[in-house]
């Protein structure tokens, strides 16, 4: 009977710390999801409308299948935004459902990053563990720039999620050999190219090299399930790219961002090969079509400077978007934002790869560490030497892949942590996060003044330890330690972020940092969102925390009083657009709050060639439009200065709040 009863009990003795294990690990995902969700979900409402260049367009979408389709800034589809649509197509489905408000906008943003730190973490637990999982999702949830991408209505946050289902689709790929996987790995990719076009194409080296250097089969093979994802990348963002090219122009609306109502102009121009050379056509800095002066005063206005070049932060290689060269992740403007683990994942990096050494070719963890490495180091290399548009909440691009191979790569090293030199590799990221967290922490003294020194000095004795404790629950203590050392800059200044109201279309994560170029201490591409009602995501010349002019302006959305909203909600059945404003930005305030189509004319910058003067006149002898919106800036080029100077000469002006209306059914 002892005896049997010995022999039945002793599977139930192992099973019980497999239970365990099973729900600590379940508890635990579950703790970073449900903790990420709730974070990111606080003080939501604080952004308000966001980027009100994109909520105008969710909001057209919302009540316009054809503007959904398009990606259209208004619902009378006269013009598109200036990517393509991809972004705006789950928030505009919610809107239609739930009505325009912060948290229809939003939440799709924030479920997205929620996922996204579920995706991430299912790759890195497959070959590394569950505590690498959760390690890597964390880092992604607390990177002060993605937390605060995945709490805006920009294109980052489904970028982000289709980049990270390539890499998962690639894996599955690499790990079974099969071509399922690869034709999913496209799809996710084409999809993305229909999010922000060409900045998806950073992951592709990541994704070609790993898959064929480490999957199972014949080179022939594998050069055919590449050949395979190829073919399901054209076709999934081809469909839309050969539907708007072959859909008459005179029914579809402008292609925002082009100079000849092309998608493949924007694709390879202001989006693509611009943003690279600087020579953006379309766009009001120097060099992108239009006069040089022109565009150097228009920008001066907004950020305080003169020209590129010439103003703070230029330089060398450098100019209104800042300056480019190796170090431009870790300048003022970028490191805040994503650079607090980079020096600590690449030293891991290397010693992680060094000690798989050998392994077969196919080894799934150095086919991990390849992937999120290339994908790490070609994004930063591109952003570090482009010379056009560039802003600091793009580097929300690197995130996932700096906490897919920081996580990865540290599990490898602590698995060999009883060898001396991998022990003292753990050592120095330990250290390495720490000093380069102070340096970060140091750029806003004032942001709690007593962190920067606990980093330093908690993260230095905890890698000195590691060096000499390797074994129980001690060398656990002082890795844990060493970790929270790690992320309590980033979590820091991630938490700011999520206390911090951001709007307008240039925002930054954290606290405002000293040395900074332009407004606000960050410049183009490192503005901060300003107090709870600001439309201008902070960009003052000043630094001050005065609110925006009802009119808007390129970077701003406006603001309409009540007595400007009845007058434009007056009869407004009858026309097509109640109105007509200098750009974008200016325009959305308007059309949001009033819940009637605005004209956007000359789109995002004012230069888009939309609608010509003769349009314009041939829409107001129709009386398609009611108001015209005075104040506003068109860029130069494009057709909006021949436009206000005709307005002005044919009609009467009233102020009403600060803003000046042309009523254009009234001429002189």
């Amino acid at each position: 009977m002892t005896t049997a009863i010995t022999k039945e009990a002793a599977p139930d003795s192992g099973a019980a710390p497999d239970r365990r294990r099973q729900w600590i690990e379940r508890g635990s995902l579950a703790l970073l999801l449900i903790g990420t969700l709730v974070a990111y979900l606080c003080n939501l409402s604080a952004n308000g409308w966001a980027n009100s260049f994109y909520t105008a367009a969710i909001q057209a979408g919302s009540e316009s299948w054809k503007a959904w389709f398009f990606g259209s800034s208004d619902m009378a589809n006269s013009i598109t935004v200036d990517k393509p649509p991809a972004s705006l197509w789950i928030p505009g489905l919610s809107v239609r459902v739930f009505g325009l408000n912060s948290w229809s906008l939003l939440v799709p943003q924030v479920l997205m990053g929620v996922f996204s730190v579920w995706l991430l973490y299912a790759i890195i637990r497959r070959w590394f563990g569950h505590w690498a999982g959760i390690g890597a999702g964390l880092v992604l949830a607390a990177t002060p720039v993605a937390a605060l991408m995945f709490r805006f209505n920009n294109p980052e946050a489904l970028l982000i999620l289709l980049m990270l289902a390539s890499v998962w689709a690639t894996m599955k790929g690499i790990e079974t050999g099969r071509w399922r996987p690869m034709v999913l790995a496209g799809v996710a990719v084409g999809f993305g190219f229909l999010t922000k076009q060409l900045q998806v194409f950073l992951i592709l080296p990541a994704l070609v090299v790993a898959f064929f250097a480490f999957a199972p089969g014949t080179w022939l093979r594998r050069t055919g399930q590449l050949f395979a994802a190829l073919g399901a990348m054209i076709v999934s963002a081809g469909w839309w790219i050969l539907a708007v090219e072959l859909w008459p122009a005179d029914s579809r609306p402008y292609i925002g961002g082009s100079q000849n109502n092309s998608i493949l102009e924007l694709t390879l121009g202001y989006n693509g090969f611009g943003r690279l050379n600087g020579n953006e056509t379309g766009s009001v800095v120097p060099g992108g079509g239009g006069d040089a002066g022109a565009g150097a005063s228009y920008f001066g206005g907004y950020f305080g400077g003169g020209g590129p070049g010439g103003g703070p932060g230029g330089g060398a290689g450098g100019g209104m978007w800042g300056e480019t060269g190796f170090w431009r992740m870790f300048t003022a403007e970028q490191g805040g934002q994503i650079a607090w683990l980079i020096p600590t994942a690449l030293i891991f990096a290397v010693a992680a790869l060094t000690l798989i050494g050998r392994a077969p070719r196919t080894d799934r963890r150095r086919a991990t560490l390849v992937v999120f490495g290339i994908w790490l180091l070609t994004t930063m290399v591109v952003f570090s030497y482009m010379q056009g548009i560039f802003h600091s909440y793009y580097t929300a691009a690197i995130a996932p892949a700096l906490a897919g191979l920081i996580a990865a790569a540290a599990a490898v090293c602590w698995s060999e942590r009883d060898k001396l030199w991998v022990a003292l590799v753990l050592a120095a990221g330990s250290w390495t996060a720490a000093v380069w967290a102070f340096v970060l922490l140091n750029r806003t003294p004032d942001f709690v003044p007593w962190l920067r020194w606990t980093v330093l000095v908690v993260g230095l004795i905890a890698g000195s330890a590691l060096i000499f404790v390797r074994r129980g629950i001690a060398v656990r203590a002082v890795a844990g330690a060493a970790i929270v050392a790690a992320l309590a800059g980033p979590v820091a200044y991630t938490v700011d972020t999520l206390a911090t109201p951001a709007q307008g279309s240039i925002i930054s994560a954290g606290p405002q940092v000293a040395g900074g170029h332009g407004p606000g201490g960050g410049g183009p591409g490192g503005g901060r969102g300003g107090p709870p009602g600001m439309r201008d995501g902070g960009m003052r010349g000043d630094g001050g925390t005065g609110t925006p002019p009802a009119g808007g302006g390129l970077l701003n959305g406006s603001s309409p009083s009540e007595e400007i909203l009845s007058l434009l909600r007056a009869n407004a059945d009858q026309y097509t657009w109640v109105a007509a404003a200098m750009g974008s930005n200016q325009a959305s305030g308007y059309q949001i709050e009033s819940g009637y189509s605005v004209m956007p004319i000359g789109g995002f910058n004012g230069t888009d060639p939309s609608p010509t003067l003769a349009q314009f006149k041939q829409y107001v002898d129709d009386g398609e439009i009611h108001y015209f919106i005075g104040g506003g800036r068109g860029g130069p080029g494009g057709g909006s200065s021949e436009i206000t100077e005709w307005v002005e000469a044919e009609f009467d002006s009233v102020t009403v709040d600060g803003v000046t209306l042309y009523d254009l059914t009234d001429p002189k």
